[in-house]
């Protein structure tokens, strides 16, 4: 599966973003999907997971209450809504793609994907 993310940019702290990833494919609902971000000298971080259906999803605690995953099976596309953004949620964000279902009760580790996209640059301004 191919993964094109999009939807970055510039923001103030407390605005909203809304960032897609568009996959390639016919088997685009048998993959968990993620989203990660790094910022500059940071390790790359899990954001957001969601399920095959959409119907789980499970956030990292800095973005919990702010952000939402969604998923469209019908357009292989995710969604990731950022509100109440802050300065510290600025990185690259990269959605990935995890073959079989989501298992474990949390994030998955980033090992555990497969496949990733470019990345699209997220920046808040205070």
């Amino acid at each position: 599966v191919q993964l094109q993310a999009s939807g970055g940019g510039l923001v103030q702290a407390g605005g909203s973003l809304r960032l897609s990833c568009a996959a390639s494919g016919r088997t685009f609902s048998m993959y968990v999907m993620g989203w990660f971000r790094q910022a500059p000298g940071k390790e790359r971080e899990s954001v957001a997971v969601i399920s095959w259906s959409g119907g789980t999803t499970f956030y990292a605690d800095s973005v919990k209450g702010r952000f939402t995953m969604s998923r469209d099976n019908a357009k292989n596309t995710v969604y990731l809504q950022m509100n109440s953004l802050k300065p510290e949620d600025t990185a690259v964000y990269y959605c990935a793609a995890k073959w079989g279902p989501l298992s474990g009760g949390g994030l998955p580790a980033r090992s555990e994907y497969g496949y990733w996209g470019q990345g699209t640059q997220v920046t808040v301004s205070s």
